[in-house]
């Protein structure tokens, strides 16, 4: 009876454990993110960049340079990718916190948004300078890096798998520092395949019952 009644204790002292630990991690990190806006988000950015593709291909020079109509094409490409991919993961992560009855914006959201977007402006900032330089050759690898950095700096507020894919889009930038050459295609692997790749694996770890 002793026996029984000390199982009984530590399984009640565990699971008192197991429901601190949560209630810690829902007031310090934001853990409503979905794992479909990533999958979408890289699906964008897949069909975004075949379209961009397209366009510099079947163009007559067949190579992108900064001024005329298929460059203005390209920017509002990318603008429609972008909008398309913030505007999908507000709405879904929105959706996954009222679905589990979690804040939306509180101090814990604000941290995040301030640890994420200090590195990715600065580092937008910075490459519209490199741009007005007219040093194009490092553009997609300085977008890599200050993503991932941004990614790296706000995970420690959300879940973890953001961290590693952060790892993975600065991997990404540093390659495509030294083989400039390829810059499309590590930007194609890093904002769309890898999107995908990290999106399903959220999904399937926080999301799929």
């Amino acid at each position: 009876m002793f026996q029984s009644t000390f199982i009984m204790s530590s399984e009640d002292y565990l699971k008192d454990i197991s429901e601190i630990k949560n209630l810690m991690n829902k007031s310090t990190r934001f853990i409503s993110l979905s794992g479909l806006s990533g999958i979408l988000a890289g699906t964008f950015a897949l069909i975004g960049a075949a379209y961009a593709y397209w366009l510099v291909t079947g163009s007559k020079r067949g190579y992108l340079i900064l001024s005329g109509e298929i460059f203005n094409l390209v920017l509002l490409d990318m603008f429609l990718v972008l909008v398309l991919s913030v505007g999908t993961a507000i709405y879904l992560t929105t959706l996954k916190a009222k679905k589990n009855n979690e804040k939306i914006w509180d101090a814990t959201t604000k941290r995040l948004l301030t640890s994420f977007l200090v590195p990715l402006v600065a580092g937008g900032i910075y490459t519209l300078i490199i741009l007005k330089q007219q040093r194009y050759g490092q553009t997609g690898a300085l977008m890599l890096l200050f993503y991932g950095l941004a990614l790296v700096n706000a995970s420690k507020y959300t879940l973890g798998y953001v961290k590693y894919l952060g790892y993975t889009e600065i991997i990404l930038g540093l390659l495509c520092a030294v083989f400039p050459g390829f810059g499309f295609w590590f930007w194609v692997l890093g904002f769309g395949v890898m999107h995908i790749v990290y999106g399903t694996l959220m999904y399937f770890k926080y999301e799929r019952k």
